[in-house]
């Protein structure tokens, strides 16, 4: 596909509030837009979140990455986020080309709420407020960032009082009914690990996503509790699927398409293992290309796993947007954009205000 026009646009969106998680607090998310344009004049979206908080590259290295593609459109090299963008702006850009794609449709997948941590009292309130809006599955983010959890080098058992604080307050605010999650983004030891989730498995935990780093540790840990355990920073590619399978460490992956590469990785990790599809808190380009990936798992190896809900709900943690047509959240489910692509349209002035 020949392309008449690139452009790398750094941008930054902030946050309602600072959002807490194990690797760090982030007042605002930072982001790039690509859009191409091909001899006709039709334009595609892509988007790139880089994970420097994970340990992963950085924004200026992402942008000079698809500067350098721009120039030379070789995908060779590119790392996950900058492939991730340049996938997804050309899988948007042949959905808009397609002539039988005349807009009116309308798709839309479960999503859970993300809580961010903080105490018991206030995590409970916001979860109240996300279940009024319709969401029925709730994230719990736990570990470092919780408010009263002592750091590492203090017992487990001590460790682990805020988390379980933090889960019991939302499940009886809540009710029996809804499904709740925790994400601990790798921060517990196998032992804190062990210690927390056997204090929470009277509270009917839907999974327990990364709880803790080495897949190794995770099958001990899977072993070891009847809450099922999800990978997210540990399963980044296909053979780090496989070598997960195979271990027995996890029974879901989260999938973030700039941690993976795009879309096509992300459900060729799919096939492998039953997966939902999670936001690197993604501005409204990628939050689209997410939601469309989620619609796609149904055609990958574990269809019998559509019952879980994606963690895509996280636009409505941003202050602000730079679109004018986005995806919408109604009632627990994020709603595609009826038109062709991934139906997204920039609001140019807005995006003016955020670049970077």
């Amino acid at each position: 596909m020949r392309l008449s026009s690139v452009e790398v646009i750094p941008y930054a969106l902030p946050f309602e509030r600072p959002y807490a998680t194990a690797r760090g607090v982030l007042e605002r998310r930072e982001m790039v837009l690509l859009r191409v344009r091909d001899e006709d004049g039709v334009v595609g979206l892509g988007e790139a979140v880089p994970l420097s908080l994970r340990g992963g590259v950085t924004l200026g290295n992402v942008v000079g990455e698809l500067e350098e593609w721009a120039e030379t459109q070789e995908d060779e090299g590119l790392s996950a986020p900058a492939r991730c963008a340049v996938t997804v702006a050309r899988m948007d850009l042949l959905g808009r080309r397609a002539v039988d794609q005349g807009g009116g449709r309308d798709e839309a997948v479960p999503c859970n709420a993300t809580l961010v941590a903080g105490e018991a009292e206030a995590v409970a309130a916001d979860a109240e407020a996300w279940a009024a809006d319709g969401f029925g599955t709730f994230k719990l983010k736990l570990g470092a960032e919780s408010a009263s959890v002592p750091p590492i080098g203090v017992p487990a058992r001590t460790r682990g009082i805020g988390d379980v604080e933090q889960v019991r307050a939302v499940r009886e605010a809540l009710g029996p009914e809804v499904r709740i999650r925790v994400d601990a983004n790798q921060d517990w030891d196998l032992e804190t690990a062990k210690a927390t989730l056997t204090a929470l498995e009277p509270y009917g935990i839907e999974l327990a996503e990364q709880p803790v780093g080495a897949l190794n540790e995770m099958a001990e840990l899977a072993r070891a509790t009847s809450i099922p355990l999800a990978a997210d920073e540990s399963v980044a590619s296909l053979d780090e699927a496989e070598e997960a399978a195979a271990l027995g460490a996890c029974a879901y992956t989260g999938i973030k398409l700039s941690k993976v590469g795009g879309p096509e990785e992300a459900l060729r990790i799919a096939d492998v293992l039953p997966a939902y599809i999670t936001s690197a808190l993604d501005g409204p380009v990628g939050i689209a290309a997410g939601a469309q990936t989620a619609l796609s798992l149904a055609e990958t190896g574990h269809p019998e796993r559509l019952h879980l809900a994606h963690g895509l709900a996280t636009q409505r943690l941003f202050a602000e947007t730079i679109a004018s047509v986005e995806c919408e959240l109604r009632n627990g489910m994020l709603h595609l954009p009826p038109g062709p692509g991934l139906g997204v349209e920039i609001d140019e002035d807005a995006l003016q205000a955020h670049r970077l």
